[in-house]
């Protein structure tokens, strides 16, 4: 069960991009304090904000690294009768040259309006280190989980060449993967990215994640799904969240 429930607290983080962020007040010691960040998922799968220096969610990190980050389904109309995580962290700022061009790389392909922030308003790359979750499945499918993230086999170079493919050489399978699945056509789709499970697919500001039939774990597999959901007359059905 356990591992099922995992499974299907991954998706929910996967499929989510924003979250509330809370963190131990500094202004006001022994209180919460809560805000809404956008996030994407790093090549461990742990969850990758961009916060500003001047913000006091940043000012509460410094002090105390303990954080929370609650996702829940969006658009949901009871609440309660579906599913919500929340991440348990310790959060740390990227300090590493490598590491954090590797973290804009790929957190400006999900959120391109965010680039230029971390040098005009002075933001940084934060990971939230997992220590343990609280994943609620809907009435009564309530777990606690230690191990939630799963590292991102693409994650790099092999990734940026296949969304960049995707996106040059192949937009009318996109197109197709957004009508199968009832996704917004308000705007050209893009695909921003790969993971062994799903992919991830920017239309408009919205970021929405679609499974794949089954876990790719190298890129021949990736490509044999991708050819398989062009092809495909309706998306499969028990693989979808």
């Amino acid at each position: 069960m356990s591992v099922e429930a995992a499974k299907h607290a991954r998706e929910l983080l996967l499929k989510e991009y924003r979250g509330a962020l809370a963190t131990q007040s500094k202004a006001m010691p022994g209180f919460p304090f809560g805000s809404v960040v956008p996030y994407c998922l790093d090549e461990l799968g742990r969850p990758l904000i961009l916060i500003s220096r001047i913000a006091q969610h940043t000012h509460n990190l410094r002090k105390d690294p303990k954080c929370s980050l609650m996702v829940g389904e969006r658009g949901a109309e009871e609440v309660q009768a579906v599913g919500r995580l929340t991440v348990l962290a310790e959060a740390v700022q990227l300090s590493d040259p490598a590491a954090i061009e590797a973290a804009a790389e790929r957190y400006y392909r999900y959120f391109p309006e965010a680039k230029g922030y971390d040098t005009a308003h002075d933001f940084d790359f934060w990971v939230l280190n997992p220590v343990r979750h609280r994943y609620i499945g809907g009435f009564g499918a309530i777990h606690w989980l230690d191990q939630v993230t799963l590292a991102n086999p693409f994650a790099g170079q092999v990734e940026v060449r296949m969304v960049e493919h995707m996106n040059s050489d192949h937009a009318n399978a996109i197109e197709h993967y957004v009508k199968l699945t009832g996704l917004p056509q308000t705007a050209p789709a893009m695909l921003v990215g790969i993971d062994s499970e799903g992919m991830h697919l920017r239309i408009g500001e919205g970021v929405h994640w679609l499974a794949f039939p089954e876990p790719c774990n190298t890129s021949t597999q990736v490509r044999e799904a991708l050819v398989l959901l062009a092809r495909a007359s309706e998306w499969p059905k028990k693989q979808m969240v």
